[in-house]
């Protein structure tokens, strides 16, 4: 038994596989991976209610996979990579069949590649030190759910109407906000990854406000997002 920030057990399991694949939340992983191609055809092809219909399919199933892990004790290394893959690559298919629309415009997408680009020589700076993923930041995981809701209403706003036009408005709130907040995050990232940079051969506290050390995704430690 060990015990959180907050003083409250929270069990171990020391014999737990983390190593494993086929498990039932990875299961549900898998699935929602293998909608992202489904979707972005869904979304070019302009069949915007049957591509929302398939992100709250998404959306439930990635809440039901993380309640499964913790019910039937099938943590993994794999399902705390798939998690994080499946937010970003449903981001980015939005982003992608919004771009192709004219719904969002190019700097929109180009400030949110970028920022991924950034984060790919932070975690290349990380393991040339011999680190896995970095400690989660509640920011990061602020700035994704800001994303996850922002495309669909601006996907809903591209639709005539009431409340299209109200979906756009709190889209574009979602939109500026987790852009905005996901550059923060990547900040923050950066700090830490320069924290772990050697001084005199000792690598120093990654550790930097708001940074949450345990590991908040219930298949495992998850990467920054």
């Amino acid at each position: 038994m060990t015990t959180e920030s907050g003083g409250s057990p929270r069990p171990t399991w020391p014999d737990q596989p983390l190593g494993r694949v086929w498990t039932v939340p990875n299961a549900f992983s898998f699935v929602r991976l293998l909608g992202v191609p489904l979707f972005l055809w869904l979304v070019l092809a302009h069949h915007d209610w049957w591509a929302l219909g398939l992100l709250i399919f998404a959306g439930l199933s990635d809440w039901l996979d993380g309640k499964l892990a913790r019910l039937l004790n099938q943590t993994s290394r794999l399902g705390a990579m798939l998690d994080p893959a499946a937010d970003r690559l449903y981001i980015f298919a939005t982003l992608i069949g919004l771009t192709v629309r004219d719904i969002v415009p190019l700097w929109l997408t180009a400030a949110l590649v970028a920022r991924e680009v950034f984060m790919g020589f932070v975690l290349l700076v990380v393991r040339r030190h011999g680190y896995g993923a970095l400690p989660v930041h509640f920011i990061g995981k602020a700035a994704t759910l800001a994303l996850l809701y922002a495309f669909p209403l601006l996907l809903l706003g591209d639709h005539a109407g009431g409340a299209g036009a109200v979906a756009k408005i709190i889209g574009w709130s979602f939109a500026i906000w987790g852009t905005a907040l996901y550059w923060w995050a990547a900040v923050l990232y950066a700090e830490q990854a320069r924290r772990l940079a050697p001084v005199g051969g000792t690598p120093r506290d990654p550790a930097v406000p708001g940074e949450d050390h345990r590991a908040e995704d219930p298949k495992g430690a998850t990467p920054a997002p």
